[in-house]
């Protein structure tokens, strides 16, 4: 009976032990097209936010890091292509970022020259 649980604690032991190797071993060697295509998302998502105009550094610079990224996925090189398609979500979500807030700042001058000319329609019916 000893034995038996002695031997059956062993295999369990082995068991596990290969699958943290197994898993250790095959993050590195997982493609990394999930990664790659989240930063193809987020590179697409700045663009149509405006960020090609309102963040053209961040844009360009995304858009290189996506390319390089495709291009160590092919070459299989799936740690390289996770770090660039990071580097290259990470770019595109501040050039949206910048992007936003240039509208939002577009849009609060307005209302602030919408407001200074209410202001002076006001001013000039009062004085009248």
């Amino acid at each position: 009976m000893r034995a038996i649980r002695q031997t059956r604690n062993i295999a369990l032991a082995v068991g596990v032990a290969g699958l943290v190797l197994m898993t250790g071993c095959s993050s590195m060697k997982t493609p990394a097209t999930a990664d790659v295509a989240v930063s193809r998302a987020a590179v697409d998502n700045a663009a149509g936010a405006g960020a090609g105009d309102l963040a053209p550094e961040e844009m360009t610079s995304a858009r290189q890091k996506l390319m390089l990224a495709n291009q160590a996925l092919a070459a299989h090189d799936y740690a390289k292509a996770k770090d660039l398609a990071d580097q290259a979500q990470a770019d595109a979500k501040l050039a949206q970022s910048k992007a936003n807030s240039a509208k939002a700042t577009q849009a609060s001058d307005a209302l602030n020259d919408d407001i200074r000319v209410m202001r002076q329609e006001l001013n000039r019916a009062n004085q009248q």
